[in-house]
């Protein structure tokens, strides 16, 4: 008598967004629950058992750090129940989700994917059934690892960011290749770019809130570093101009940032450009900064730097540990010149 294999077993996490939205007074606000989007979801998921489970019904933008460590904790509590975890998400902060996700489930045994939609799964002509079909198949896959999955391609969780604000083609894989895609040969998934596991899995919960983004622009006053530490900040991204320059001469953001180290403030740099990353080796701009104390962000997405700022951070607070951790590529997302 033949066998029939055991249907693979994916849990779909829903945490809102415009995905499971409806139309209300105050406009599109999300209000499907999980089992109403699992009815929409049966057809491209035959071979697989599906449950559902609510977690949260909010727009991303009110999704916060403490609803990330709550999510990666209620990983770590399910995960041996099943072969892969689809968490449906709103796209405004989706690659913030899925950067902090990549560092606080690092070495995961199993796929976790985030994806969410353009339009309601509710209307006609909506993006939505596509994408949660890519994020379900890629759950089954067994590929260990968070990722990202719109518009039939699947991308690293640390390399996504969202590029467009209303094109199905929304997201992004900044500086790396797409891991999988979807073509006429079904799913592709290129395993030589997948992060490689290094040791056991243990969710890392911990970060610090304590952490800003800072975009320069000509003329700004060196001052707002002092503020923020004032405030309270343990670390700043920078997002300096090209390779990652900062002003030297009449607003003398170098010497603030010198200052900022040696009162004991992280101070992480990279460039406002999305593509290729920084190299603040290269101009006097990036030196005197960079002999300051700076950290290079390379060519991290702004989602990734932050959030890895924000983790590693939670981690330690010993200057010599945090250079350590900002000189290893952890779950590949980021990309280290040899010599660095």
């Amino acid at each position: 008598m033949r066998r029939i294999p055991l249907k693979k077993r994916i849990l779909i996490i829903n945490t809102g967004g415009t995905l499971s939205s409806v139309n209300s007074e105050q406009g599109l606000s999300p209000g499907l629950s999980s089992r109403e989007i699992l009815e929409e979801l049966h057809m491209v998921s035959k071979n697989l058992e599906l449950e559902t489970e609510d977690f949260c019904s909010l727009d991303s933008a009110n999704i916060f750090p403490e609803d990330w460590a709550a999510l990666a904790l209620k990983i770590g509590q399910v995960y041996l129940n099943y072969d892969g975890i689809v968490i449906i998400h709103g796209t405004d902060t989706l690659a913030y989700t899925a950067s902090m996700l990549s560092f606080m489930l690092q070495n995961v045994p199993l796929p976790v994917v985030l994806t969410g939609s353009q339009l309601s799964i509710s209307h006609p002509v909506a993006d939505a059934m596509e994408n949660c079909r890519c994020a379900i198949h890629m759950a089954a896959s067994g590929c260990a690892g968070v990722f990202a999955a719109f518009n039939r391609k699947v991308m690293l969780g640390c390399r996504t960011s969202k590029v467009r604000s209303m094109s199905f083609d929304a997201f992004d894989s900044a500086n790396y290749p797409n891991v999988a895609e979807i073509s006429a040969l079904g799913l592709h998934i290129k395993k030589e770019l997948l992060p490689e596991k290094k040791g056991v899995f243990r969710v890392q919960p911990h970060y610090s809130d304590k952490v800003f983004l800072l975009k320069l622009y000509p003329g700004i006053e060196p001052s707002i570093l002092g503020l923020l530490q004032k405030q309270g900040y343990q670390g700043v991204y920078i997002e300096g101009f090209g390779l990652g320059g900062m002003p030297f001469l009449k607003h003398d953001f170098a010497s603030a940032v010198r200052k900022a180290v040696e009162d004991g403030m992280t101070v992480l740099a990279g460039s406002q450009c999305p593509y290729e990353g920084s190299n603040l080796s290269v101009y006097e701009t990036g030196l005197l900064a960079l002999r300051g104390g700076v950290l290079q962000a390379y060519d991290m997405t702004a989602e990734a730097a932050v959030t890895k700022l924000m983790w590693v951070l939670g981690q330690t607070e010993k200057p010599e540990e945090i250079r350590d951790y900002f000189q290893t590529n952890l779950v590949r997302e980021v990309t280290i010149p040899q010599g660095d």
